[in-house]
């Protein structure tokens, strides 16, 4: 028996926060009865709808893909391009990614069907840390750097403190690469974060998700979880904040 609310958040159509408001609005019934307290336990055996629409169970799936750069991190494109569910042609399953990168970037992304998971790791609160790769254009300065790793302003507020190391660079090129580790989340950060002090990002690969890497992988491929790692990034996501 498991929570209602868990097993909305599970099936990949609401946040348990979603499910459970939801839940209290009466747009939630078992077996054909409108329930709105919280609380109430479901068996795998009870006809569950939201919103009139039948909750089909399934059992959640956890994997990382490796990315490669020109796909869409979403379930589908109205343009036709290849997007990150193509690499799963025998899952049943409706996964879909945690987060996203965008079509230029490559690198780890988690893809599973558990709403609960999957908004955990992705709320604010979460200080999951991720490992990027950039190649910028420019060789920047050290108070440049220095003012990425404090903090700098972006049209949806200032970032976090991040750690960023340079790797190598190319002064007949102008090019440099750096290690770039951050916790947040936002929209195209580490570009953006980049282009604000003049030297726009060139590639850029996301190589780490907390523990999790790349290794073992070839652009296009993807492994399934173990029920540790799962276990691990559930605490990870879910740990009290310093």
């Amino acid at each position: 028996m498991e929570r209602l609310q868990k097993v909305i958040a599970h099936a990949g159509i609401a946040s348990r926060r979603k499910a459970e408001e939801l839940i209290q609005e009466g747009k939630v019934r078992v077996n054909g009865k409108v329930i709105k307290e919280l609380g109430v336990k479901v068996s795998p055996h009870d006809k569950i709808e939201v919103q009139g629409v039948p909750v089909e169970r399934e059992e959640p799936v956890y994997f990382v893909l490796y990315k490669p750069r020109g796909v869409i991190s979403s379930v589908s494109d109205d343009k036709g391009r290849k997007v990150v569910t193509d690499f799963f042609p025998f899952i049943t399953e409706r996964i879909y990614p945690v987060g996203r990168l965008d079509y230029d970037t490559s690198g780890l992304l988690i893809m599973t069907n558990d709403g609960d998971f999957a908004n955990n790791l992705m709320h604010p609160t979460s200080e999951v840390e991720k490992v990027y790769v950039a190649k910028v254009k420019g060789i920047p300065s050290r108070e440049a750097i220095r003012s990425l790793e404090r903090g700098i302003k972006l049209e949806d507020g200032k970032t976090a403190p991040a750690k960023i190391k340079m790797i190598s660079m190319e002064k007949t090129k102008q090019t440099a690469i750096f290690e770039v580790i951050i916790h947040e989340g936002r929209n195209r950060q580490v570009r953006r974060m980049f282009e604000a002090i003049g030297h726009p990002v060139m590639k850029l690969k996301r190589e780490r998700y907390g523990f999790l890497t790349l290794q073992g992988l070839q652009a296009g491929e993807a492994r399934e979880l173990t029920p540790h790692e799962v276990k691990q990034l559930r605490v990870m996501a879910t740990k009290p904040k310093k």
